[in-house]
């Protein structure tokens, strides 16, 4: 099986983030992490700084996110920081709909940022939760979305666990993603009624199946991710990153 390079996504540690900006930076590059989705640095860091201390610890910024359910950004300036801290072209975002016509119009948004990214040589992503999987005379969200956005210029950064909490088996929505997969969001679930997150490889979820697919349909990275944690949050991303190391899929 090929074996991925392992990248985490800083919202599972925001609190520590906030209190101690560099020094959490440098605990994830210490557990071995290799990536990084992550925007701007706080006020009074400089980008060139922030680059200074990635390069130190050895954490890549793989991609960025734009933000959620909003189109109020700009592209360029987006790609004018991953340009500055030589970062992978990596954007994504996340939105909410409130009916089938909704999705076809932000989908035709999305094209048109899509396109506007390429020009930068960017990657547009749209990244899931569960409510995608609800569905608008029999079809749901996120298969309208891949349906009515350009393939080249709208990917998708799967989320594993929300995939499961909306209804769906992840490797097999995965394998149904060819070649627009490339960043993919791993988080666990707890067994339950609850479905509380877990610890890769501490809930239900098969990752070994799941990077199977990623795979066959041409993943790059996958980004370990967890909302809330019954434990420290840094402690939960090692557990993450051990698992992941025995179960033999890390690069």
């Amino acid at each position: 099986m090929t074996k991925f390079p392992i990248a985490v996504q800083p919202y599972t540690v925001r609190e520590q983030l906030a209190q101690d900006y560099v020094g959490t930076l440098e605990r994830i590059a210490e557990i071995g992490y290799r990536g990084i989705e992550l925007g701007r640095p706080p006020e009074g860091m400089a980008i060139s700084e922030q680059k200074a201390h990635l390069d130190r610890i050895g954490l890549k910024v793989i991609g960025t996110h734009t933000g959620f359910d909003s189109f109020d950004f700009d592209p360029d300036a987006i790609a004018d920081y991953l340009d500055e801290v030589s970062g992978g072209r990596f954007a994504a975002i996340s939105l909410r709909f409130d009916s089938r016509e909704d999705v076809i119009a932000k989908a035709a948004k999305l094209n048109k940022i899509g396109e506007r990214f390429r020009s930068r040589d960017v990657q547009f992503l749209y990244h899931n939760h569960d409510w995608e999987f609800q569905q608008f005379e029999g079809e749901s969200v996120l298969d309208i979305l891949l349906r009515e956005t350009d393939s080249e210029l709208v990917k998708l950064e799967l989320d594993t666990y929300w995939a499961k909490r909306g209804g769906e088996d992840p490797a097999a929505y995965l394998r149904k993603l060819q070649n627009r997969c490339p960043l993919l969001h791993i988080k666990d679930v707890e067994d339950g009624e609850e479905g509380f997150f877990a610890e890769i490889g501490e809930g239900i979820l098969d990752f070994k199946e799941i990077a199977q697919a990623a795979e066959q349909v041409g993943t790059q990275w996958l980004v370990v991710e967890q909302d809330q944690s019954r434990r420290d949050p840094l402690e939960s991303l090692k557990i993450s990153y051990s698992n992941l190391k025995t179960m033999g899929l890390i690069d």
